[in-house]
């Protein structure tokens, strides 16, 4: 799909703009399953990586979010429980960058890289979620896949033994072991990046689920009440629900 297509592009540039070497890519047959490369990223590739990809992450949550609140206020209607979904998604994005940014501080080029990366991406995507919300979901969807892939990278090579992630004495930062409730055996880099994997792998499951919804009426089943059958576990479904298993 153009989507997914768009998407992978992007995760191209992204590696340049970092400076990963070609023997630190992965496979690029199998771009979302391949989590091996010959030589790994340091970890201070992967905060520059991790922060210039949550400064972006927390957009689309943001721009859907308000473009839908400025519509409900127009039709003097309600929005069936989307708002606030998504400005939950673009708040939690946000979250894990400032986890990152307690750990990393980005140079002045970086800075400006973002500043560019987020003034292209906010403007392109409020256009495309004026045209089609659906698409815009969908290519969330797939921008989500790519950052579990990632987080499932960096969890590899912490597990075979990045200097100091994979020390057992790291100190994670507060700010997140206060957002995520993390009980004290469990603060270790990899339980960190564990916590934030699954959050974009719930992400992806939303996005996916409400590009196959009705974008006008039907209502959001992630904050809706079900009497027979449990709300629906977004990270367990890849690529989202039907329709017809929520509505």
């Amino acid at each position: 799909m153009a989507s997914s297509r768009i998407v992978r592009f992007a995760r191209y540039w992204m590696d340049k703009a970092i400076g990963m070497g070609r023997d630190q890519q992965v496979d690029k047959k199998n771009p979302t399953t391949a989590i091996k490369a010959q030589k790994p990223l340091t970890e201070a590739q992967w905060l520059v990586r991790f922060v210039f990809l949550e400064s972006i992450a927390g957009v689309p949550g943001m721009v859907g979010g308000m473009l839908r609140h400025l519509n409900s206020l127009r039709r003097m209607k309600r929005d069936n429980g989307w708002i606030e979904t998504l400005l939950e998604e673009s708040y939690n994005e946000r979250m894990h960058l400032l986890t990152f940014m307690t750990m990393c501080e980005p140079g002045r080029f970086m800075k400006l890289m973002i500043i560019a990366a987020q003034g292209v991406f906010f403007n392109s995507l409020f256009v495309a979620y004026l045209l089609s919300p659906r698409i815009v979901h969908r290519f969330v969807g797939y921008l989500e896949e790519e950052a579990v892939h990632t987080y499932t990278r960096a969890i590899s090579e912490i597990d075979e033994h990045l200097p100091k992630w994979s020390d057992p004495e790291f100190r994670i930062p507060d700010i997140a072991v206060q957002y995520w409730n993390m009980p004290e055996e469990h603060r270790t880099m990899k339980d960190l990046i564990l916590y934030i994997r699954a959050d974009e792998a719930s992400h992806r499951g939303v996005n996916h689920t409400l590009a196959n919804l009705n974008q006008t009426d039907d209502p959001n089943p992630f904050v809706s009440t079900f009497k027979d059958i449990e709300v629906p576990k977004p990270a367990l479904h890849p690529k989202g629900l039907e329709r017809s298993e929520v509505i």
